[in-house]
């Protein structure tokens, strides 16, 4: 699993999203992609993005890219 940093788009800032981690077997995010998104005002953000960085699970799947967005 390689993991691809980008930069929240603005309709992500705008409804309040902190973080978003998208599993994909292309280097950007296509519709069909398992996609979470993680707002500020939810409970347990930190240990939610804690878990979605941990994507060890998903080595041996047909993902190939994790794209997290801060």
């Amino acid at each position: 699993m390689i993991k691809v940093y980008k930069k929240l788009t603005e309709q992500q800032k705008k409804n309040n999203i902190i973080f978003s981690s998208c599993l994909s077997e292309f280097k950007t995010e296509q519709e069909t992609d398992n996609k979470h998104e993680v707002k500020n005002s939810d409970k347990e953000k930190d240990e939610i993005i804690k878990r979605l960085l941990d994507d060890k699970f998903f080595n041996d799947s047909h993902w190939i890219y994790n794209i997290i967005r801060r």
